[in-house]
């Protein structure tokens, strides 16, 4: 889905309807994470795996241990962190940085992206078998410009989110202003819906 779709929302209903529920929820953006560090967010690693590793350090992986670990952005990883991700994914085992006591990953993944990974798979810039992988079961989140019908429900939700994080009871749209949204292109989608009706 287009960027500020929901993808992290619908990850952690997903989690939340499932029988995971009770277990942690852990969300990681490939692309927020500096390239250098993104590997031992993920796996962690043990004291003086590197300079600065001053103590041991679990990963998201063991974090997110009986619960869901979140992927968001995974078109943005380095084809060599493809790779070790792909055998945590079909192993469900793995090693911290530095260490080397196999451990396990008892998690549901739930990967997100803006990008075509197709297309990115066909470029040769992601891994075919990590698609393959990771596709089983792909839901589209279509942008707002194609579900008009969700706007104007959707501004009731984030009003009274709103109203609440101010303090006031109820917060209500003239029937103009309600026009206009209904009317507008949303490019940035629900997160562009949401800082508007804020501002």
């Amino acid at each position: 889905g287009e960027s500020g779709t929901g993808k992290e929302v619908a990850a952690r209903t997903l989690h939340a309807w499932s029988p995971r529920a009770e277990g942690p929820f852990v969300a990681v953006s490939c692309a927020a994470v500096p390239e250098t560090l993104i590997e031992s967010e993920l796996f962690g690693h043990e004291k003086g795996a590197f300079t600065g590793a001053v103590a041991t350090r679990r990963g998201r992986f063991e974090q997110a241990e009986g619960g869901t670990l979140f992927l968001d952005e995974v078109g943005e990883l380095k084809p060599e962190l493809q790779v070790k991700l792909l055998r945590v994914l079909e192993d469900r085992r793995f090693e911290r940085l530095g260490g080397t006591r196999t451990l396990s990953a008892d998690v549901r993944w739930i990967a997100a992206t803006h990008r075509d990974l197709g297309a990115m798979r066909a470029a040769g810039t992601f891994r075919e078998d990590l698609y393959h992988r990771l596709a089983v079961f792909p839901v589209r989140l279509p942008p707002l410009r194609e579900r008009r019908q969700d706007i104007l429900p959707l501004t009731g939700v984030l009003l009274a989110r709103i109203a609440a994080g101010l303090g006031r009871p109820r917060l209500e749209l003239d029937e103009g202003a309600r026009r206009r949204i209904a009317g507008a292109a949303w490019p940035g989608n629900v997160r562009e819906l949401a800082n508007a009706l804020e501002r």
